[in-house]
């Protein structure tokens, strides 16, 4: 009787152990959605859905799934979409950036080369 005593003790924290670990993921992992969400609005604002549109619904399609995997209690597989989802988001909205900072360089250059049509034509003229 003793041995079952025991045997049911050990059970018994084996699973108050595995429920403990279960429960601990679970914050860090709605942690990584949440900051993953903040990514992925932060890259739809920078205009990344027409900049840069694959990598934009390739994160919003991991943030759906991190979503589900968390409703499912799969924080593991939760945390790892959530932060792939942030790795595409800030991809996207590097992208996006980038895309935004070539065409204003281009305006400008368009922007000096009439200036310097200007100048060379005021400066033709008074000769």
């Amino acid at each position: 009787m003793d041995s079952l005593y025991r045997l049911q003790f050990l059970l018994c924290a084996l699973c108050i152990v595995a429920l403990s670990a279960c429960s601990s993921m679970k914050a860090p992992a709605t942690a990584d959605v949440a900051v993953s969400k903040e990514a992925v609005a932060n890259a739809a604002s920078a205009g990344a859905p027409e900049l840069a549109p694959a990598e934009m619904a390739a994160a919003r399609d991991k943030m759906l799934r991190a979503n589900q995997a968390l409703a499912a209690k799969d924080y593991r597989t939760a945390s790892d979409l959530a932060q792939q989802a942030q790795a595409d988001a800030k991809l996207a909205q590097s992208k996006a950036s980038s895309a935004k900072a070539t065409e204003a360089a281009n305006a400008l250059q368009e922007d000096i080369r009439v200036l310097r049509e200007e100048l060379d034509r005021a400066n033709s003229s008074n000769r």
